[in-house]
């Protein structure tokens, strides 16, 4: 295999798209399998370097840490059967930073319980420290469970928290901006440091009315990276309009081509090219030898990531009842759900349609002859791409090539050592069919990800 020389551009094959690849350290929902004794530890800093190293090894656009600010509450209690319980994530990215070189360090941050000047000065913080490196997933909060660590419950409408973000995220950029990139002067002989006014910023919003002077200089890319994970239709025109990346729910081809050329088509309406936004759903991988030998080893990973505690853990959030009496190698139950109970807090994923969700596990459960256990594997214990090495590179190409996506987050089930399979048996089949590069091109996530930057 041949490798370029620093700098050297590494463009994929005549023809085919570039695949992008990420990594994401899993700590939260059933994605982990943390009863594995190859599990190590969730907090430790060695954990997180290991992971990250192994994505640069791999020479993965970047690293990503997702974020919860309320551990999930089951029937009152912590909902102890997920992995709970992680370093703030900037903390933790800023480690990093002086552990890896060139792979970008993405970062969870909610628009609802922070404020733009905190924000703005952290990810600005972040992008110096790391060379260029930092992105940021901003999200929203709806509910009052996660409000109540913040003294202001559900006060924001969500509706309103859609606007709220647009206008943080309006005015961190106005905070980086703030700072021009010749405003750090350092002339001794004129006495001047910096630009006499640098800093100086003034909002007047809806959301935030704020004035002073910002104390982060510029940082290399001009703005981290934004990415977004909205899946309504405000989520997507959000992403459409203001953001670099964003995360995609969809791992079915068919549905993933719909959402792709729903969100690219939306583009043009905000004066944006195809190219300034990647599309990259998060993604699971088994790999073994044979692909006979991968479905088995998906079975069994599937087994450890939905103990029968877990699956009926998952029914009593969708019901709203208390099942701890069923049998979870046994039939649904057959009493009515009560879709305005709400058991498992914290867990976006049963807040909305539950009557709807129930009645779509019922029939499924019936058509198949499912067990509850059997039928939570199957709704949410499922990996997206399974298979040889040969496989599973020819299944990400594939996926890519014809628009379900512009490449994947990974999302391992063992910390910290799940990615190595992927980095040492599926990478350089990518590289050889051209469509993943070699060697890092350039320096900052902003190269890496192929998007200009941010003036």
């Amino acid at each position: 295999m041949t490798t370029p020389s620093e700098g050297e551009s590494t463009v994929p094959a005549l023809g085919k798209k570039r695949v992008h690849l990420a990594a994401q350290l899993p700590g939260i929902h059933n994605v982990t399998v943390w009863s594995d004794p190859r599990s190590a530890s969730q907090i430790a800093i060695d954990s997180f370097i290991r992971l990250a190293q192994t994505a640069e090894r791999g020479k993965f656009d970047f690293f990503f840490l997702s974020e919860g600010l309320r551990l999930r509450e089951h029937k009152g209690r912590v909902y102890e059967l997920d992995v709970v319980g992680r370093p703030d994530n900037l903390t933790v990215l800023a480690a990093l930073s002086a552990t890896t070189t060139r792979l970008g360090l993405a970062a969870t941050v909610n628009a609802t319980f922070n404020e733009p000047y905190e924000v703005a000065r952290r990810l600005a913080s972040l992008d110096h420290l790391s060379g260029g490196r930092a992105a940021w997933n901003i999200v929203t909060s709806y509910d009052a469970f996660t409000g109540e660590n913040f003294r202001r419950g559900g006060f924001l409408s969500e509706t309103d928290r859609y606007t709220r973000a647009a206008e943080f995220l309006r005015t961190t950029r106005e905070l980086w901006d703030s700072w021009s990139d010749g405003d750090v002067r350092v002339d001794a002989a004129a006495g001047e440091f910096v630009r006499a006014g640098a800093g100086e910023f003034v909002h007047h919003g809806r959301h935030f009315d704020i004035s002073g002077r910002f104390t982060t200089p510029r940082g290399p890319q001009g703005h981290p990276v934004i990415i977004q994970a909205g899946e309504s239709d405000e989520g997507r025109d959000f992403a459409a309009s203001d953001a670099d990346v964003i995360f995609s729910k969809y791992d079915n081809l068919d549905e993933a081509r719909i959402f792709y050329r729903d969100v690219k088509g939306r583009l043009a309406r905000h004066g944006r090219a195809r190219d300034e936004l990647k599309i990259i759903p998060t993604a699971t991988v088994v790999i073994a030898d044979t692909d006979e030998e991968a479905v088995a080893y998906s079975a069994e990973i599937s087994q450890g990531q939905i103990s029968p505690q877990t699956a009926i853990a998952h029914l009593e959030a969708v019901w709203g009842r208390d099942l701890s009496g069923y049998d979870p190698d046994g039939p649904l139950p057959d009493i009515d759900p009560e879709p305005d109970s709400l058991i498992l807090k914290g867990h976006s994923t049963f807040r909305k349609s539950r009557g709807e969700t129930a009645l779509r596990w019922r029939r499924l459960a019936t058509e198949r002859g499912l067990s509850i256990r059997e039928l939570v594997i199957e709704v949410h214990g499922g990996h997206t791409f399974v298979g040889a090495p040969h496989t599973v590179a020819d299944a990400i190409d594939h996926f890519v090539q014809t628009d379900g996506a512009d490449g994947f987050v990974l999302v391992p089930h063992l910390t910290p050592g799940g990615l190595d399979d992927v980095v040492d048996r599926v990478v350089p089949l990518l590289q050889e069919k051209g469509v993943f590069r070699e060697e890092y091109s350039g320096t900052t996530l902003r190269d890496h990800l192929g998007l200009k930057e941010a003036l």
